[in-house]
C-alpha cells in the first residue's frame, strides 16, 4: 500500500553526494572537438616531430642573425679605400682568410665560417639561415593569400548557388587548364619588369619587386584549390536544420556564412593551409632558382642551390646544404600536415 499512497517519499528528494553522482554519472569529461583534435595528434609521434622540427628551424631562422657576427651580404674581405682580399673568397667550411689568421696568432678570438664563406667572400652558414628565413615568410604568407581569397569565393559560390556558382566555377576550371609552371613563370618575369618603376622610391622597394610578383603569382593562380575545397563543404552545409533555422530569424548571407559556415569548415582549412605552405615554399624555391625569386644580394634556398651551379665540381656543399633544408622543411611541413588531416578530419575518427 506503501506505492499507492498519495504521501510524498521526503527521503527521495535528498540531495545525492559526491560519492552516488561519480556512481551514477559514468561519462567522461567534457571536451571540444579542438582539445580532442589537439589529444590525437599529441598522439601521432611522426606529427609531433615534425612540428617540432619545424619550430626549432623556424626560430633558427628569427633569432640566429640578432647575434651572429657576419651579416648575409656583408663582403668580408672588401674594405673601402683598401685592396680587395680574396683570401675571403670561396673559404672552405672552418676556414678563415688571412686578416683573420693574423688576428687569430696574435691572440684575437675570430668566429669561425661553419659553411665557409662563398665566391664573393660572404659568410654561408648566415646565408643559408636567412635564406630559410625567407623562404618560410614567402611560404606563410603566400598561404595565407591563398587561405583568403579560396575561401571567400568558395564560400561566396557554395553558399550563392545557381548563377553565381556556375560563374565561378568556370572561371576556376579555366584556370586548372592553363599550363602551371609555364603560368607561373611567364606571369613571374613579366610582373618583375613591370613592378619594378611602380615601387621604387617606395616603402615596397626595400621588399623587392621579385617577392610582391610571388604573392601576385598565387593570389591569382593558386586559390582554385582552396575554394573548390570550401565550395563543397559549404554545398553540404547550407542546407543544414540550423542554416534554415538562421535564414528564417532575418539572418544575412554575410552572418550565415562566417557565423555558421565557415566554422563548421575549419578543420579542412587548417589541413589544406598546412599542406599548402609547402607547396608554396617549394613554388618560390624553383622561382628563385630560375632566377625569378627574390632580389640579389638577398638569398632564399633556391637562389643559394642556384648559385652553387657555378661551382658545383669544386664546391659541392654549397648545393647539397641548402637542397637538405628545403627537403627537411617540405618533408616536416607535409607530415605536419598528414597528422592535421588524420587528427581533425571527422571522416577519419575511429
Amino acid at each position: 500500500m506503501k506505492n499507492m499512497s498519495l504521501h510524498i517519499d521526503v527521503d527521495a528528494f535528498l540531495p545525492a553526494t559526491d560519492a552516488e553522482k561519480a556512481y551514477m554519472v559514468q561519462m567522461r569529461p567534457s571536451s571540444t572537438f579542438f582539445k580532442d583534435g589537439v589529444k590525437r595528434l599529441v598522439k601521432n609521434k611522426v606529427a609531433l616531430t615534425s612540428f617540432v622540427v619545424i619550430v626549432l628551424i623556424t626560430l633558427s631562422s628569427i633569432f640566429i642573425p640578432m647575434f651572429w657576427p657576419y651579416a648575409y651580404d656583408s663582403m668580408l674581405g672588401v674594405t673601402p679605400g683598401r685592396p680587395v682580399d680574396s683570401s675571403y673568397n670561396n673559404l672552405a667550411p672552418f676556414a678563415y682568410g688571412r686578416t683573420e689568421q693574423k688576428r687569430i696568432q696574435d691572440g684575437a678570438a675570430v668566429f669561425p665560417h661553419i659553411f665557409g664563406t662563398d665566391s664573393s667572400g660572404r659568410d654561408y652558414f648566415i646565408r643559408v639561415v636567412y635564406g630559410t628565413r625567407i623562404s618560410l615568410a614567402v611560404g606563410f604568407f603566400a598561404s595565407i593569400i591563398v587561405l583568403v581569397i579560396g575561401m571567400t569565393i568558395g564560400s561566396i559560390a557554395g553558399y550563392c548557388g545557381g548563377k553565381v556558382d556556375l560563374i565561378i566555377m568556370r572561371i576556376v576550371d579555366i584556370i586548372y587548364s592553363l599550363p602551371d609552371m609555364l603560368m607561373v613563370i611567364l606571369l613571374a618575369s613579366v610582373l618583375k619588369i613591370s613592378l619594378t618603376p611602380i615601387i621604387d622610391g617606395t616603402v615596397f622597394a626595400r621588399i623587392g619587386s621579385n617577392i610582391i610578383s610571388l604573392f601576385i603569382v598565387f593570389g591569382v593562380l593558386y586559390w582554385v584549390s582552396m575554394s573548390r575545397l570550401i565550395r563543397g563543404q559549404i554545398l553540404s552545409l547550407r542546407e543544414q536544420e540550423y542554416v534554415l533555422a538562421s535564414r528564417a530569424a532575418g539572418a544575412g548571407g554575410r552572418w550565415i556564412i562566417t557565423k555558421h559556415l565557415l566554422p563548421n569548415c575549419i578543420s579542412v582549412v587548417i589541413i589544406s593551409t598546412a599542406l599548402q605552405i609547402p607547396s608554396a615554399i617549394f613554388t618560390e624555391s624553383y622561382l628563385s632558382f630560375l632566377g625569378l625569386g627574390v632580389n640579389a644580394p638577398m638569398p632564399s634556398l633556391g637562389s643559394l642551390a642556384s648559385d652553387a651551379l657555378n661551382g658545383i665540381t669544386s664546391y659541392p656543399y654549397r648545393l647539397v646544404i641548402p637542397a637538405v633544408v628545403i627537403s627537411l622543411i617540405v618533408l616536416s611541413l607535409n607530415l605536419f600536415g598528414d597528422g592535421l588531416r588524420d587528427a581533425f578530419d571527422p571522416k577519419l575518427r575511429t
